[in-house]
């Protein structure tokens, strides 16, 4: 075998040494061979490759292999990451299709089993991970954690259930990832000595450290959906051991302009030690999940990055494995060859099956939240026509439609207001968690338009305006796009100025849509069975 070797010099970080200096690191066979001490004349930094310690790839809209080529173009070279979307679509299919498409390139995926799929069983999902499927997936090499426990009161009331699938990843001496926004005190206590060790979902610094006081390492979160770093940057000051940086969520409009390198370059501008903060950013993560990924060591596999300087941290070459990956803002991964794997039945609807029979005068409401998760909730009036609830786009009460994608049945319907929209439909199938199509709009004829664009894609994203349609085919789980990351974020991109260009006063339509039928999230939501109260958790009638 041909012994490949090659050296970079440059100002080294020395994370674990805890120190800067001039030198020379050789590569030998994808491995750091020596790092020799000398005075050289580059001024650029040689520093650990950045790791996203929490993240569904699936919510970028691309594959992982895709992902992967314009992560390296900010420095990443690992993720930890959690298919929890997929696997409510295909399950342990759709699970070995990230694994299998991430092996195809360059890039360090570490994947998790689901451990909440379905969420609920208040809705239709393609897939079911039991404990016995569970135990499967635990006992592979290439499953590093369980992903996150979203069933906290679960975790904390000991059902049985997640009681099992608890132990399973304990007999397997895997991590177990948390999901319990909130909670604090007591609570917090049970639900981290049960064996949880992370959380990314602390929106205040109490929250988070209470729960570091029991033992849990905080996730601090900076996604599209949800951004947590401003509250949570004194948690850096003295809890830099505890903490990780993830994303959880980034949508590709986002994505292509910069991953983990930006939490980098906020917290050091911030006055915070560089090398603090690369801890965070790489060490962390790799002693937290027993992560393959190298840290600019002897003997270490050559994972690292060149940046112009310790504060903007613009990245000028990236290296997996001794490999170049990216150079000058340039991916050199190369595309592969990807074949959908999908579940999407022909389900189209007619407006008749939009229609609502007017039962009473109280009609039930879902109130959008601008930039939360959580929807409030009302009761008012219906505007009635022919004796149905129709729109009333005067008072901001649209049809919100959602399609099961996996059997063919009526579609549930319900009232949204304050979406804004005041013209037009748009459509999805990324409606999480089971990622069945959701919709909402201006018309019956037109969100009904929309609902069957995206089911003749076999998924996607679609708008509708009068005449004019427009859509982002998703053909992979009816999630990810078979295109570059480049073009599905421009194309998000436009989709998203185009809902905005139909009135709705929402900075993220198509994400705030999304969780609309994310029953775990209180208040009032939609599932394909129907309207759903989150806080008494069972279905209420859309009139009262």
């Amino acid at each position: 075998m041909e012994t490949i070797a090659y050296k970079v010099e440059g100002q080294i970080v020395d994370i674990i040494g805890n120190k800067v200096f001039g030198g020379q690191v050789l590569i030998k066979d994808g491995k750091i061979d020596s790092i020799i001490e000398k005075e050289v004349s580059s001024s650029h930094y040689i520093i650990p490759g950045f790791i996203d310690s929490h993240i569904h790839i699936e919510s970028s809209m691309l594959v992982p292999s895709e992902f992967a080529r314009v992560a390296v173009t900010h420095g990443t070279v690992a993720t930890v990451s959690d298919p929890h979307e997929i696997a409510n679509v295909l399950g342990v299919k759709g699970i070995e299709f990230m694994i299998d498409n991430g092996r195809e390139v360059p890039f360090k995926f570490y994947f998790g089993a689901p451990s909440c799929v379905p969420a609920t069983d208040f809705e239709s999902s393609g897939a079911k991970i039991t404990p016995d499927i569970l135990d499967q997936l635990l006992q592979r090499d290439d499953i590093k954690y369980l992903s996150e426990m979203m069933n906290y009161p679960g975790v904390i009331h000991k059902d049985p259930i997640v009681m099992e699938k608890i132990a399973i990843a304990k007999k397997y001496n895997k991590p177990i990832d948390g999901h319990a926004p909130g909670l604090i005190g007591e609570e917090a206590k049970k639900y981290i000595e049960a064996g949880i060790t992370t959380d990314h979902e602390c929106y205040t610094i109490e929250e988070a450290l209470d729960k570091i006081k029991y033992g849990m390492k905080v996730q601090i979160r900076e996604g599209s959906a949800a951004r947590n770093f401003d509250a949570l940057t004194p948690l850096l000051y003295d809890n830099d051991k505890d903490i990780l940086f993830c994303s959880d969520d980034k949508h590709p409009d986002e994505l292509i302009h910069g991953h983990i390198n930006l939490l980098v370059k906020k917290a050091v501008s911030l006055g915070h030690d560089p090398i603090k903060i690369l801890r965070i950013a790489s060490l962390n993560p790799v002693e937290h999940y027993g992560l393959d990924v190298g840290l600019l060591q002897k003997g270490d596999d050559a994972d690292f990055i060149i940046v112009e300087d310790l504060k903007e941290f613009n990245v000028l070459q990236t290296y997996v494995k001794g490999e170049l990956v990216a150079e000058g803002g340039k991916s050199l991964i190369q595309s592969v060859d990807i074949k959908p794997l999908n579940v999407f039945i022909d389900n189209a609807i007619t407006e008749k099956d939009l229609k609502i029979k007017a039962e009473s005068d109280k009609l039930r409401i879902i109130k959008v939240i601008e930039g939360e998760l959580v929807t409030d909730s009302f009761v008012t009036t219906p505007k009635i026509v022919n004796n149905e609830a129709v729109t009333d786009i005067d008072r901001d009460l649209l049809k919100m439609v959602v399609v099961n994608r996996y059997t063919n049945q009526p579609p549930a319907v319900a009232f949204i207001n304050n979406m804004g929209f005041r013209r037009g439909a748009v459509a999805l199938s990324i409606a999480h968690d089971s990622h069945n199509i959701i919709a909402t709009g201006c018309s019956d004829e037109e969100i009904t338009r929309a609902i069957n664009l995206v089911i003749k894609n076999k998924g996607g994203i679609a708008i509708v305006d009068h005449n004019n349609e427009d859509t982002l085919p998703l053909p992979v789980a009816g999630l990810m796009a078979v295109d570059t990351p480049w073009n599905v974020g421009h194309k998000y991109a436009r989709l998203n100025q185009e809902a905005i260009n139909l009135g709705t006063h929402l900075k993220a339509p198509f994400m705030t849509l999304s969780f609309m039928s994310l029953l775990v999230i209180p208040t009032l939501k939609l599932s394909d069975k129907g309207l759903f109260d989150g806080d008494e958790f069972k279905f209420v009638s859309l009139f009262e």
